[in-house]
């Protein structure tokens, strides 16, 4: 039933000024305290921590979801070489890219990575249920030089390993995996769904997966369509999927039509591209629409095409109120 629509944010949130210029734990801590707030006066039920911990001043292209879990990886080499980069270009899958994160150089282990104390850290002051980020094993791997497997499947599935083995006891209401390659590359959705699943059936509570086609630094990178995705999603052992459809055309959610039943669909209502602020009636018309094709019920979340880290704050927490308000104009509320 509609009344069961809730709002969600997808994870990143635009770094305060005052954590960038003195930074340190307890700021992180502090951002990630307003952060929440902010949300929850806007209405926002299931909340996000903003990701605050994982930015790189050095890398603010991909806000930290991409280096921030290669570097702690074990077998993973972020010293990259003259050699490195020229033989990762000669790739071309990454073109976006002019050298890999990183290179693999011996088996991938869980390495430093402790998911656990980041979730913890958030859940200290998250005020209620929140849900905790993970980027996704097909999207890290595809970053990468591979100098040890010399298989994608083969990487893929180790890096799944490792992040399935940091999630079975995470302090969160949900878990969401990150993915914004796949959608350009449906041809390796077998490879992604595996991956992917590899961690979603370690995880115990609610369980999502975000798609887009790119949010590199703010542009969209990967040509494609959800009809193509459509096996590739009906794969997923996800509790509910979070969708860019905001900045999509209309026509992508008719594809939709025949994702499995058992998958909540996940709204992507806010365009996160764009600085104009949406109002609630165009909000509350986005989900109509959604319902009229996919039928009465189907959308159990709305949300951002996207996370918020490459807008303003001031447009970010305009954003997230209107999000919450155009729920409530469709609901009547």
């Amino acid at each position: 039933m509609a009344a069961s629509i809730l709002t969600t944010t997808v994870g990143s949130y635009p770094v305060p000024e005052w954590l960038s210029a003195l930074p340190s734990e307890q700021a992180v801590i502090d951002a990630t305290r307003v952060i929440f707030d902010i949300q929850r006066q806007a209405g926002i039920d299931l909340p996000t921590d903003g990701e605050l911990y994982r930015f790189d001043v050095n890398h603010p292209d991909t806000n930290g979801m991409i280096e921030y879990f290669v570097s702690k990886l074990g077998g993973i080499d972020t010293r990259v070489s003259r050699a490195d980069g020229v033989a990762f270009r000669a790739k071309k899958e990454m073109g976006f890219r002019s050298k890999p994160a990183a290179v693999v150089r011996g088996p991938i282990t869980e390495g430093w990575l402790n998911l656990a104390d980041d979730c913890t850290r958030a859940a200290k002051v998250a005020g209620g249920d929140f849900k905790f980020t993970l980027t996704s094993p097909y999207m890290l791997a595809r970053t990468l030089l591979d100098t040890h497997y010399h298989d994608m499947d083969a990487l893929t599935m180790a890096i799944a390993d490792a992040l399935a083995a940091q999630v079975a006891d995470l302090d969160c209401a949900c878990v969401q995996v990150d993915e914004a390659n796949i959608p350009g590359n449906p041809a390796d959705g077998p490879l992604a769904a595996r991956a992917i699943n590899r961690i979603l059936d370690a995880v115990k509570v609610q369980k999502a997966v975000h798609f887009c086609f790119g949010n590199y630094g703010g542009q969209t990178i990967q040509s494609g369509e959800w009809k193509a995705l459509l096996a590739f999603l009906n794969e997923l052992h996800a509790d509910h999927l979070v969708l860019e459809l905001a900045h999509r055309p209309a026509s992508d959610l008719d594809a939709l039509k025949d994702l499995d039943p058992k998958i909540g669909v996940g709204l992507g209502v806010v365009d996160i591209k764009v600085n104009h602020i949406e109002s609630a009636d165009e909000i509350a018309r986005r989900i109509e629409a959604a319902e009229a094709k996919l039928g009465a019920g189907r959308v159990k979340y709305i949300h951002p095409d996207c996370g918020f880290w490459m807008l303003k704050r001031s447009v970010a927490d305009r954003k997230i109120a209107a999000l919450a308000a155009g729920r409530d104009k469709f609901l009547g509320v």
